[in-house]
């Protein structure tokens, strides 16, 4: 597995996949998905710094953003390299033909083993907060996601999810819609969770046609097994 590395060589950014179209990597946790308020540094521009310096390219790097994960969650992304790759990409993401797939740890035990949740998201954009609301409100969008219970022990639960829409905050408001609050979320659920605590939630496997060869390529990645992963036996790659 090669690394990435920013400009000052600080960042170790794992690298799952490249050629000349795509770039397949690891997000870490805490690392903006792109440059934010912050100023802190983002995996796109460590990526495109890192490229700039294995290719040793002149002037601007090209690396398209295609999709994004929250702030705090880690797991598998891609890149693309081209215009090309990146508008073929758009387009799977907007015709849900990028499949994703996730884990987390909540608190608590969903109702059923498995379940399809649909909810009608909102966002405000100046608390950077999403709740759940009634079909028709303006400015609402749908959230679909399908969740599986793969363990509970000790009044947490492990959850694969799968993603159908790509919203905002999804996974974490629609589960704790449903009274299963992801474990570390203070932001929807700082009534459980204790300050300091990582929020419990990986992007574990992506899979999607590759934008010029046609052919389907599918990543995996599991979250470091440490306090809450380490309680359960996580899905085999």
């Amino acid at each position: 597995m090669a690394a990435s590395r920013d400009s000052s060589g600080a960042s170790q950014i794992p690298i799952l996949f490249e050629d000349n179209h795509i770039l397949v990597v690891e997000k870490p946790v805490n690392m903006p998905t792109q440059e934010d308020d912050s100023r802190d540094p983002d995996l796109l521009n460590v990526l495109k710094a890192d490229l700039k310096h294995r290719h040793n390219k002149p002037g601007n790097v090209y690396l398209g953003l295609v999709h994004r994960l929250d702030r705090p969650v880690g797991g598998v992304m891609v890149f693309a390299k081209t215009s090309k790759a990146a508008s073929r990409l758009s387009d799977a993401v907007r015709t849900r033909q990028l499949d994703k797939t996730y884990v987390a740890v909540v608190h608590g035990k969903p109702p059923q083993s498995s379940a399809t949740l649909r909810h009608w998201l909102w966002k405000d954009t100046r608390t950077n907060t999403v709740s759940v609301v009634r079909e028709g409100q303006q400015d609402a969008k749908e959230a679909v996601l399908d969740y599986k219970l793969l363990g509970s022990q000790d009044g947490l639960s492990l959850i694969q999810i799968k993603l159908h829409t790509g919203r905002p905050h999804q996974i974490r408001v629609q589960l704790a819609a449903i009274g299963c609050t992801l474990y570390g979320d203070q932001r929807y659920g700082s009534a459980v969770n204790k300050p300091g605590q990582q929020l419990a939630l990986w992007a574990t496997a992506l899979a999607f046609e590759h934008p010029t060869l046609k052919e389907t390529l599918r990543f995996r990645s599991l979250p470091p097994m440490q306090r809450p992963w380490s309680e359960f036996t996580l899905p085999e790659l």
